[in-house]
């Protein structure tokens, strides 16, 4: 009789800063530059990885991989949220918030395993440079990168079926900008045990191992970079991880920041914690993609010199 009197949910409202009109205005303002900004240095960076044959190595394979990333995982996001901005249209539909929540969920598990790559290619290319083009060969590195991108896709497939296979009634407003998991998994009417294991497995598998592997790699890099008798070759090999290791932290240290705080995800919060995590989810979602283009772009020669020269061959041809 119970499930009879349930009236079950077709849609979701998309709360956001609801409660605050003036930040609004600002946000909306902020985000679309940023995802301006996210779609050209990124886009670039692509275009630069493909067409430039000094950049056609595994770690600049990875980071086209990790801005085509970006773009995918903005793009599955900020347009929605622009919209709720400037129109106030806060509604979204079951199948779309099940979409957007695949997209999201898959990007951030890929962009986890991408990093630990990243990190295990600069291993090999400073702790063994003699044997570093038969490791990271070219169908090993390619392999590496499908890797992550399928395990990302299956990690979010298995997620956010269970996440929306559950019964949702009553209550539809999800106090975020975006369909967020654990904010959608609180709306749930039914037992959410079996969401809450796997997404701790999950946690494990794309948390915490591509960094044990990251922070090994960089211990061997480390000792192998202060053995080092010359110091422009130290220089080098700190310029080369010194932008991966910077997205690294902000990464993960914007993840570990939201999700380390269960009582933010709490109905009874006040407004000030409210425009908080605002704040920091906007920072996870827009920010981080817009600094990985100019991270690298600023910390790599390659990279400089092979965006100069797209910039003067468009001039040329123009």
């Amino acid at each position: 009789m119970d499930r009879i009197n349930k009236t079950f949910v077709k849609e979701f409202i998309l709360l956001g800063l609801s409660g605050y009109p003036k930040l609004e205005i600002i946000f909306f303002s902020l985000i679309l530059v940023m995802y301006l900004v996210i779609l050209t240095g990124n886009g670039v960076l692509i275009i630069a990885s493909i067409f430039d044959s000094r950049l056609h190595t595994p770690m600049y394979f990875f980071l086209g991989n990790l801005s085509f990333l970006d773009i995918c995982y903005t793009s599955s996001s900020v347009p929605s949220t622009l919209v709720s901005l400037i129109s106030k249209k806060r509604n979204i539909s079951f199948s779309g918030c099940a979409v957007q929540m695949f997209f999201g969920f898959a990007m951030g598990s890929t962009e986890c395993f991408l990093l630990g790559m990243m990190a295990f290619d600069r291993y090999v290319a400073i702790c063994n440079p003699l044997r570093y083009p038969i490791i990271m060969s070219k169908v090993v590195y390619v392999l590496m990168a499908s890797v992550s991108w399928l395990s990302g896709g299956i990690n979010s497939i298995v997620q956010t079926s269970l996440a929306m296979q559950l019964p949702f009634c009553g209550n539809n407003v999800i106090n975020h900008f975006t369909c967020e998991i654990l904010a959608v998994l609180k709306l749930a009417c039914a037992d959410i045990t079996l969401s809450y294991v796997t997404l701790a497995v999950s946690n494990m598998a794309f948390l915490v191992l591509p960094l044990i592997v990251i922070f090994f790699s960089y211990m061997f890099i480390l000792y192998t970079i202060l053995r080092m008798n010359s110091a422009t070759g130290r220089r080098k090999a700190f310029s080369t991880c010194s932008a991966h290791l910077t997205v690294v932290i902000i990464f993960y240290g914007t993840i570990f920041f939201m999700y380390a705080k269960p009582k933010s995800q709490d109905h009874l919060r006040n407004d000030n914690l409210q425009a908080t995590e605002g704040l920091i989810s906007m920072f996870y979602g827009v920010v981080t993609p817009m600094l990985n283009p100019i991270i690298y772009s600023l910390r790599n020669k390659d990279v400089k010199a092979a965006v100069k020269y797209l910039l003067n061959w468009k001039t040329v041809n123009q």
